[in-house]
């Protein structure tokens, strides 16, 4: 993790944390990777976007799942960055970016299970699970992991099945 997260050197991100009813969070596999990859649904802010609005367009380019079937519940307070691992930078956005800065979004699923399509023109994902959020670190790749971690500490008041009222999103934080 760096210091400066507002660096250039990081490209800009959303990553979104989708729960379920049963307080489980959404997981996907990466269909680029031979091995273990799952991750939560992430992806780039286009120039002049906001934040909120790309991860409600990354998560329903990457899992189908339209605005409509989530509410947005909270967001991480400031950004997070990570590092791409060395072998990996220099082939990652032709070696633009040092790592990723992100800005988390915590969203609980309204849909049913059937709703969720990764089989979008542009797949990203081969197969997809719901975790407990106990389960969710040990998963992920391990450039990864203290991003998770955090991203985990910052949601967990609202982690638990019927934890949070109806209402507008806040900042965790605030």
């Amino acid at each position: 993790m760096t210091q400066d997260p507002c660096s250039s050197a990081y490209r800009p991100n959303v990553g979104i944390m989708l729960v379920n009813r049963a307080g489980r969070v959404f997981v996907a596999q990466r269909i680029d990777s031979p091995g273990a990859a799952w991750q939560m649904p992430q992806g780039g802010i286009d120039p002049q976007e906001d934040p909120r609005r790309a991860a409600l367009r990354e998560l329903e380019e990457e899992t189908g799942i339209p605005p409509e079937l989530v509410r947005i519940v909270a967001e991480t307070a400031g950004w997070l960055c990570y590092d791409f691992p060395p072998e990996l930078a220099p082939r990652l956005w032709k070696g633009g970016y040092r790592g990723q800065r992100q800005r988390w979004y915590l969203m609980r699923f309204l849909g049913d299970d059937s709703q969720i399509r990764i089989d979008g023109p542009e797949p990203e994902f081969s197969d997809w699970k719901w975790v407990a959020p106990a389960e969710l670190v040990g998963l992920i790749v391990p450039f990864k992991r203290e991003v998770y971690t955090r991203v985990l500490e910052e949601f967990a008041p609202h982690l638990e099945p019927g934890a949070e009222p109806e209402g507008s999103a806040r900042r965790t934080g605030d």
